[in-house]
């Protein structure tokens, strides 16, 4: 994996031939090396190593979307800011499934880097409601649930929200007493 600006190096020396194909004459030739100058470009701003890993996901294979994602071994160097949200946002999806704690630190450091789209911005939202939830942390994934369902904008997410809102409002969470001795501590003093 090389460094982002060498593809914007590339397309600017195919431009640069293109002109001279142009300037030649060889007007199909600048066309073609145009064109060709766009898939760099492209490549910029969309990643190949995370579409890869993306259209793996896709087929629920995730041992092969974490290998595509293992390829990036400078992130920072290889990637674009939205492309580190993205390259955190599916190492959460598929860490999620065995980790929650380290896939609560993917989806923050996705959200706090950015995601170009509010669908995966919301998904990333209810991810990290759902573990909120599941910590006993109920104002703050009451708070990521409505964020989720703002950004959810053409409904893709709605069964997932309205049945996690139904989860919370069955869940009692048991409230704790702190200084008051509780019935089994009051039988064992009483006893003695």
């Amino acid at each position: 994996m090389f460094n982002k600006n060498i593809k914007l190096v590339i397309a600017a020396l195919i431009i640069a031939f293109a002109v001279y194909q142009f300037i030649e004459g060889e007007i199909g030739n600048g066309i073609m090396y145009i064109l060709l100058s766009t898939i760099f470009i492209f490549l910029y701003f969309k990643n190949e190593m995370i579409l890869l890993a993306f259209l793996r996901l896709r087929k629920q294979d995730f041992p092969g979307a974490k290998k595509w994602l293992d390829k990036i071994k400078n992130p920072e160097g290889a990637l674009v800011k939205k492309q580190q949200g993205y390259l955190n946002y599916l190492n959460g999806i598929m860490v999620s499934q065995t980790n929650m704690n380290e896939a609560e630190k993917y989806f923050k450091k996705a959200i706090s880097l950015g995601l170009s789209m509010d669908h995966d911005l919301a998904m990333a939202k209810l991810n990290l409601a759902g573990i909120a939830f599941s910590k006993r942390r109920k104002q703050e994934a009451q708070k990521l649930l409505a964020e989720a369902d703002k950004l959810d904008k053409r409904d893709m997410l709605a069964d997932q929200i309205k049945m996690m809102k139904q989860q919370m409002k069955k869940a009692v969470i048991p409230k704790q007493q702190y200084g008051q001795p509780t019935s089994s501590r009051q039988n064992r003093r009483s006893r003695r």
